[in-house]
């Protein structure tokens, strides 16, 4: 079970991720931005589409669980998503502000939540998940993705 105090901190990363990302990547050039660096690593702007994908899905499966009764949670595969066209090219502008809009909307919504809401279930691939279990995954994805980046950076 999450703690009312680590959802106020899993909240506070789903609300400040895309000002980290934005400012992560404000001087980066379309070179710098679509290279692979590192073996088998998506490049930068692939990560960034990715989460923009990724937090879209991820806030229709909040909204499902918290309106239906164990809805069924379809999932995606994130590596093919990664290599459509449009998740491969510098322009993150639209992806950007995919976040910029998505997360304020998306903290409030937490923040609304009783813990009633918190221990609601879905049904996804691998079983049955809380809204608390998709709030620890998704409150820490944004983390696992800027590191990604940085690595992805320092490689260069």
């Amino acid at each position: 079970m999450v703690t009312a105090e680590q959802r106020t901190e899993l909240i506070a990363k789903i609300r400040h991720l895309p000002a980290q990302l934005r400012d992560l990547v404000k001087d980066l050039t379309p070179e710098q931005l679509t290279t692979h660096y590192l073996p088998n690593e998506w490049s930068v702007a692939q990560n960034i589409h990715h989460l923009a994908d990724a937090h879209m899905n991820s806030f229709v499966l909040f909204k499902l669980m918290l309106s239906e009764e164990k809805p069924p949670l379809k999932g995606y595969n994130p590596d093919a998503w990664a290599n459509m066209a449009d998740a491969n090219h510098a322009d993150l502008e639209p992806s950007l502000r995919v976040l910029e809009g998505l997360h304020p909307r998306w903290a409030q919504l937490l923040e609304s939540l009783t813990e009633a809401d918190f221990a609601r279930i879905g049904v996804g691939m691998r079983g049955e998940r809380t809204v608390d279990d998709y709030l620890r995954i998704y409150g820490n994805h944004g983390e696992s993705h800027i590191d990604q980046i940085q690595r992805t950076l320092a490689a260069q």
